[in-house]
């Protein structure tokens, strides 16, 4: 979790400095074009006046008249060019610009005019290649230059990014630290509160005693998932993570269940492909699957059925669980079903005994397999998904 947190601050700040830099660096690289562009249009207007060509004031670039009669002959041009282009070269340019569609544009890095009038049409191009190449000269030394900030900036937000979630990280680490030792000190006298229940039952049935075990067996219940969530959000050790058959847990997690499905007059129907294998714990897979069936089985209406399917996607292994539910699920309820203590319907602890923090163990689970999981509710059917990367 703190690496991952550290990520997120790292990665925002890298996003927003570049961001920050894409505006600042395109502002100027766009003020810059547009300066060069205005330029050469005070030329371009200048020399499409209706004045004699001898007449015209000095440019201030070079400069390449040309007049066209109506059928398309060269009647006169005009030159201030002391460049390595040639008269041919400019008239061929001037060519394509009367041939072409656009009355003001671009052509190589030549700014071009074309009016046209009853005489004949007059080309006008401006020689931009100087400031065009200054353009280019500094947009390509600020793209350059803000390569070596974002590098600067990336380096600082992850070093930075350390210090910056270290009060989190150390109030994280109390709270998981203190679930962990409360669960193990709670776990005591739970013990011998259940074991003096059994001792008073031994005497004769007592429904005081028999409240006492029941209530015993739930907050042992509630602990030991705190417990259990609280190491799955810390990941899993790579030595416990090995090549394991997916399909033999889920098919096995199955057939467990279906008992515990008939009781309850509900059905559970299985879709699994054989020899499907991830990179995983065996150990957290099996619970996983226990979860997600257990969810199942308390919230769907009796006579209704459970699927559960595995197979082989574009995406990886996916497994999903769809049921019937007594009520809807909105699609705000399935964004927050894998928050801790979360519930859809509050008045469900009464008759489910849940605690609403199984999926958050579930979630857990799919995170320290760099897998994903999500709630689709469609009407009163609910799907679990789980996508798992594959080993």
């Amino acid at each position: 979790m703190i690496r991952k947190l550290r990520f997120r601050f790292a990665l925002t700040v890298i996003l927003s400095s570049f961001l920050i830099l894409v505006v600042l660096i395109g502002s100027i690289n766009i003020v810059n074009y547009r300066r060069v562009v205005s330029d050469s249009d005070l030329e371009l207007d200048t020399f499409t006046r209706p004045t004699d060509m001898p007449l015209m004031p000095r440019p201030k670039s070079n400069i390449f008249t040309a007049v066209y009669g109506n059928d398309g002959t060269l009647i006169d041009k005009f030159t201030t060019w002391n460049s390595m282009y040639s008269d041919q070269n400019m008239e061929e340019y001037a060519g394509e610009v009367l041939n072409g569609n656009k009355d003001r544009g671009f052509i190589g890095d030549f700014r071009y005019a074309r009016e046209k009038n009853t005489e004949g049409t007059l080309i006008v191009l401006v020689d931009c290649g100087p400031g065009l190449n200054n353009f280019r000269n500094f947009l390509r030394s600020s793209i350059l230059l803000s390569l070596g900030c974002m590098i600067i900036v990336s380096a600082a937000a992850v070093i930075v990014s350390g210090r910056a979630v270290k009060p989190v990280a150390e109030s994280y680490e109390k709270q998981r630290r203190f679930i962990t030792d409360a669960g193990h000190e709670i776990r005591t006298p739970l013990a011998i509160i259940n074991a003096d229940a059994d001792v008073i039952l031994s005497d004769g049935k007592s429904q005081w005693a028999e409240d006492i075990k029941d209530q015993v067996e739930r907050l042992t219940e509630l602990t030991d998932s705190l417990i259990s969530l609280s190491k799955m959000e810390e990941g899993l050790p790579e030595a416990a993570m090995e090549r394991t058959d997916l399909s033999k847990i889920v098919d096995s997690s199955c057939s467990e269940f279906a008992s515990m499905f008939l009781t309850g007059r509900k059905n559970l129907d299985k879709d699994i492909d054989a020899g499907l294998y991830i990179k995983g714990d065996s150990r957290s897979l099996k619970e996983l699957m226990s979860i997600l069936l257990d969810n199942a089985l308390k919230y769907s209406p009796e006579g209704e059925t459970t699927t559960v399917r595995l197979k082989q996607s574009s995406k990886g292994i996916a497994l999903d669980v769809s049921n019937k539910t007594s009520d809807q699920i909105t699609q705000d309820d399935a964004k927050n079903l894998f928050e801790r203590f979360y519930r859809a319907d509050k008045s469900r602890n009464a008759h489910t005994g849940g605690y609403g923090i199984g999926l958050s163990v579930a979630q857990a689970i799919v995170n320290a397999h760099k897998g994903r999981i999500s709630a689709e509710p469609a009407g009163s059917a609910l799907t679990i998904k789980v996508i798992f990367p594959e080993g």
